[in-house]
């Protein structure tokens, strides 16, 4: 039996630290924001695309977490699915495979919201993200990006996003901006500006074949 002096102690325990730190580092996190307001539930099954093929992008040590869009989405409540995955690619395979299940129950028993709280999914993710503290943080929106806030809800709260990346995914065009492209355009620019002045970088994404290089960087 080695025994432990007070400096191999020191060592052993060092060497512990920096390999934690050093998974956290390079480990993975992402939390999906799928929008379930009025027409845009019609999306769902490309909603289910992206949360499979995210799944099979993910490696063991991972965070996945998806999280409905609704009338009040700052709450643990609207979080469908979460999981940090095993080390053990088998234990991780098996976790997945759940995870799926999950999805799949959300999807068939999912009722459209009446308004869209997408900053208080935000603020949700944020939350959440920083707990897990993953070293590489994507926060995916599944909408329309038009957020439309019930009465007495305050949502005019800046978003710390550093470190963050955001990324807008299959972002429909709604009728009204068929006929005035402006509002689409606007609508873009005004989420742009709300994720850089909070220090996080901005995507969006139309071309779901354009998603894989976002996991490899």
């Amino acid at each position: 039996m080695i025994k432990l002096t007070p400096s191999l102690l020191i060592i052993t325990v060092t060497l512990f630290l920096t390999s934690c730190s050093q998974q956290t580092a390079y480990s993975r996190g992402v939390y999906m924001l799928v929008d379930t307001s009025g027409t845009y539930t019609r999306e769902i099954a490309q909603a289910q695309r992206i949360i499979n093929f995210t799944l099979a992008k993910l490696n063991p040590g991972d965070t996945f977490v998806v999280a409905r869009v609704d009338t009040g989405s700052f709450s643990e409540k609207d979080i469908v699915q979460k999981q940090t995955f095993e080390d053990r690619p088998s234990m991780a395979n098996q976790q997945k495979r759940l995870f799926r299940e999950g999805i799949n129950k959300f999807i068939n028993e999912i009722k459209p919201s009446s308004y869209t709280d997408i900053t208080g999914g935000m603020l949700q993710a944020v939350e959440f993200m920083n707990e897990a503290q993953s070293g590489i943080k994507t926060i995916l929106i599944f909408s329309d990006l038009k957020e439309e806030i019930q009465a007495g809800y305050n949502r005019d709260i800046p978003l710390n996003l550093d470190g963050y990346r955001v990324i807008a995914i299959n972002v429909t065009k709604l009728r009204s901006d068929n006929i005035d492209p402006v509002e689409y355009l606007d609508r873009l620019e005004n989420w742009r500006n709300k994720v850089e002045s909070g220090g996080g970088e901005w995507q969006v994404i139309n071309d779901l074949e354009r998603l894989e290089p976002i996991f490899n960087s």
